[in-house]
């Protein structure tokens, strides 16, 4: 799917669980339960469990032999979050949350990583989340331009950096890395977005998503609707449904929508 390009889809059943992940591979759910509607979580009470009793991210493994990065993520002005990820995965965690632009901070064992990053959130006054309807908040009013230095949210990295790693307490075993900040805006395609009309936050049997893609940041895609609506839809909430190929001069219909009130400056 590239920018420019039309996509329309239909729900054709009902939603059911996914299962398990592991090891990149889907281990389907035994009773393929029905799950709710509306959410971004496709997986059943017993499936979710076993995920969770196996995450990193959930902070249930302390033995992960893997190299881990730390970062720094910068979303929007003064929207800086810090976080692991383990090294083998590269970038796809920061195009995964929708981060504008990031730096690396330090490499090493899994639980120098966790202390690293605890140490960090204290020390830069920074949280390891920030909830994703803020993330999507503030991208329509994000200025353009190659990030650097002095460009868009390269000095706030550039200074939590210098900090960070002139901290005393960083952890031996975690290796200090230089700031490089990289920038996702062509990637995410964010200058074609100025605005957002409406979020599609659930779907239902026969429901039908259709316009041209514009953008796509973290789980968002930005659609144009054929009647000009600029319409996100947060794919997570995708999950699940059976999706079947629609004519290419479909309309939506049976989204459950929530409408964005305009905002002077662009933001919503």
């Amino acid at each position: 799917m590239r920018f420019g390009e039309p996509v329309a889809f239909r729900v054709g059943g009902a939603r059911r669980c996914l299962g398990v992940w592991r090891g990149g591979r889907r281990t389907p759910c035994p009773e393929r339960e029905a799950v709710p509607v509306r959410g971004t979580r496709a997986q059943c009470g017993e499936c979710a469990g076993i995920d969770r009793a196996r995450s990193v991210a959930a902070d249930t493994v302390a033995d992960d032999p893997r190299p881990y990065h730390v970062y720094l993520a910068w979303f929007g002005d003064g929207l800086v979050k810090v976080g692991i990820t383990g090294v083998g995965r590269g970038s796809a965690r920061l195009l995964e949350q929708g981060a504008v632009a990031f730096t690396w901070l330090g490499r090493g064992p899994l639980m120098a990583a966790r202390r690293a990053e605890e140490l960090l959130r204290v020390a830069l006054g920074v949280p390891d989340r920030i909830p994703y309807e803020r993330k999507r908040s503030v991208r329509a009013g994000l200025p353009g331009g190659e990030v650097g230095a002095d460009g868009r949210g390269g000095e706030q990295l550039v200074r939590a950096h210098a900090v960070a790693v002139g901290l005393a307490d960083w952890p031996e075993s975690l290796e200090r890395l230089p700031c490089r900040v990289v920038d996702h805006g062509e990637a995410f395609g964010l200058a074609a977005i100025d605005r957002v009309d409406a979020v599609v936050s659930g779907l239902a049997e026969g429901a039908v998503v259709a316009g041209t893609v514009v953008a796509a940041a973290g789980p968002d895609l930005h659609l144009v609707e054929p009647a000009g609506r600029r319409l996100v839809v947060d794919t997570r909430v995708l999950a699940g449904w059976p999706l079947e190929r629609a004519a290419a001069d479909a309309s939506g219909e049976g989204l459950v929508v929530r409408e964005v009130p305009a905002v002077q400056g662009g933001l919503f």
